[in-house]
This record gives C-alpha cells, structure tokens and sequence, in this order.
C-alpha cells in the first residue's frame, strides 16, 4: 500500500543500497558525487555567530529520521524540570515559505512544519521556524527574552550558528555502508570520537557505531482519540493493551516507520502496515473508507482535522523518550559553563 511515484521509487532503490554494510555497486557508481558532496560541503563552512542564548543542537550524522523530534521533546522537559526556560529553533521541513516564523498551537503543518506543530504541542515552549537559524534564534529571545537556552532542532550542518553543545542521534541503522551522500546515508564524515562538545545518544535497544554515547528509553505505552489528543485531553488516553485484539491499520510517514510498526507489534497489536512518505501532507487519506480504526504517530497526527476522518476512527500513539540523567547533566554543564562570552 506505498504511494506509487517515480520519486518514491528512487527513494526507496537508494535506502536499500545505502542500509547495506558492505559497499553495493549503486554505492560505488556514485562514488564521484560523494566526492563532490564532500567538497561543497567543506566550501559552505563560515564563521559562526552566536545566539543571545546558549545553543544545544540535535542532529543526524545520517539523513532521515533517527529520534531527534522525540529527543529534542524529552531535552526540553528535562530542562524545564531543571528550572529553565528553553526555546526550540527548527528549519520546518516540508513547510510553505522558507522566512522566520513563530510556530502556534492551531497553525497549519504546511505551514510550519509538522515537527515543529508538534514539539509546540507537546512542551509548550516558544518555537520557531527559519532556514536562517540565526536570525530565528534572535527573533525567539527578542519576542520571549525569558527564554534560557535554545534547542535546535536539527542543523548540525548549519554552521552559521554557534553553538555550546551538540547531541549526535543515531538509531540501529547506524551508519549504514559509511558513505557520504548520494553514495550513502552520511551528511557529513563520522568522525573517530566525539569531540569535546559533542555528546552521543542511541535511540533504539542497541550501540550501532563505533562512537561511545548512551541509550535513550522509548516507549509506546497509551492511545488517543484523534478529537481528544488535539483538545489535549489527556484524561481520554487509553492503555494501548486495550487495542490488542481488534483489526487495526497502522500508518506511519516517516524515515522509518518500520520502527513504529515493530513496536506496536511488541505491544501485543494486531494490525495492517501502511508506510507511508516522510512527512506525507494527509492531503487525501491513503487508507480505504471503509476503514475501521488507524493507528497513526504524533506527527502525523497534527496534520489531521480533529474531528476526524469520516467513519474511521483515529488513535493517537505518542512515541515517549526517556533520557538519561547523566547525560542531561553533561549537555547542562556545557550550556551553561561559566566561560561562556
């Protein structure tokens, strides 16, 4: 049930050779691109500026999606529990416009983004999207100068910003055949060991590369009514046990939705499995009319009408992230160090 698309297409023949431990003969043909990937990736470095606040930034040495919106929802609660005031900066990915916006509640996901609709959702904090994070960042501390530290949402590639910290977020894919793009999955070279103010965080069961990091907790553990998960009701949740036994479809747009089909699996569900684009648009519903209840992530969800689809009935699943303590303690030491000009 994949959208069909020349594009998608691509995408998928790329994402087969790029997963691959050994180097396949896609990877090797494209090798000269990698090369020059590399070139003006080094040729777009610039002296970076800073931020009226502390700067920590969570990315991806890989393309797609490995835990950062979930990892920077869990950083910002950690924070504020902690007695900060953080603020998220974010590029929007997918969204109309590329100039600096202030995300809200009840905004559109084509026009903000649907990670950033939904980090907003989640914490409540200022968040703000912009290709020019620097200029956002200024932005967000001129409208909320309450705000403490910023979180940034992707942009370990953005080196216009400067930053305190940065947390490299892998999931069991690792680094797949260890090339850089469009021979393989890498933004940019996985370097021999974290630098001094890197930290690393492994978002699945197990270490997938040869960096030292830690192991975040996740789980899927309750569901909600599509309606009461935008009301924010979160009375109206259920333990997601009590779905086990009904015929469900399970629909994901994301990198690698295969991750949320396993876990609903190892939560005892029975359910049809519908992958979906990264940040698939819901424009039309790619389900059948007929269908009686769907599983859907977060991040689909805001792109949702609350009421909901017809007569299928929608069940919101939040992915939550537990983070280790040491490790919120040590991207903390390095925001807020004394030396800090």
């Amino acid at each position: 049930m994949q959208p069909p698309g020349a594009a998608a297409g691509v995408q998928a023949l790329l994402l087969r050779h790029w997963w691959q431990p050994r180097r396949t003969w896609l990877a090797l043909l494209l090798l000269p691109l990698a090369a020059v990937y590399g070139l003006l990736a080094a040729l777009q470095a610039r002296r970076p500026h800073r931020a009226p606040v502390p700067v920590l930034v969570v990315g991806n040495v890989v393309v797609g999606g490995a835990g950062k919106t979930p990892t920077v929802i869990a950083l910002v609660q950690a924070l504020q529990v902690r007695g900060h005031r953080p603020g998220v900066l974010s590029r929007g990915y997918g969204r109309q416009g590329e100039g600096v916006l202030e995300v809200r509640p009840g905004d559109a996901a084509a026009t903000v983004g649907d990670e950033p609709l939904l980090i907003v959702r989640r914490t409540g904090v200022p968040v703000w999207v912009g290709r020019h994070r620097l200029s956002a960042a200024r932005a967000l501390c001129a409208q909320h100068p309450q705000v403490d530290v910023l979180v940034c949402d992707d942009g370990l590639q953005h080196h216009a910003l400067a930053r305190e910290a940065e947390l490299l977020v892998f999931d069991d894919r690792g680094v797949g055949n260890g090339l850089l793009l469009p021979a393989g999955p890498l933004r940019e070279r996985l370097p021999a060991a974290p630098g001094p103010q890197q930290r690393v965080l492994y978002t699945d069961t197990r270490v997938s590369t040869p960096l030292a990091g830690r192991l975040a907790q996740r789980q899927l553990t309750r569901a909600w009514p599509l309606a009461e998960w935008h009301a924010g009701n979160a009375a109206q949740a259920v333990p997601l046990a009590t779905l086990r036994g009904r015929r469900l479809l399970a629909a994901a747009g994301m990198a690698a939705p295969e991750k949320f089909f396993d876990m609903l699996a190892a939560a005892g569900l029975q359910f049809e499995r519908l992958p979906l684009p990264d940040h698939f648009a819901f424009e039309t519903l790619p389900w059948p009319t007929a269908t009686a209840e769907v599983l859907v992530t977060e991040k689909d969800a805001v792109k949702l009408a609350p009421q909901g689809p017809g007569a299928t009935r929608v069940w919101v699943v939040p992915l939550d992230f537990g983070l280790p303590t040491e490790l919120v303690d040590e991207l903390s030491a390095l925001l807020f160090a004394p030396h800090r000009p």
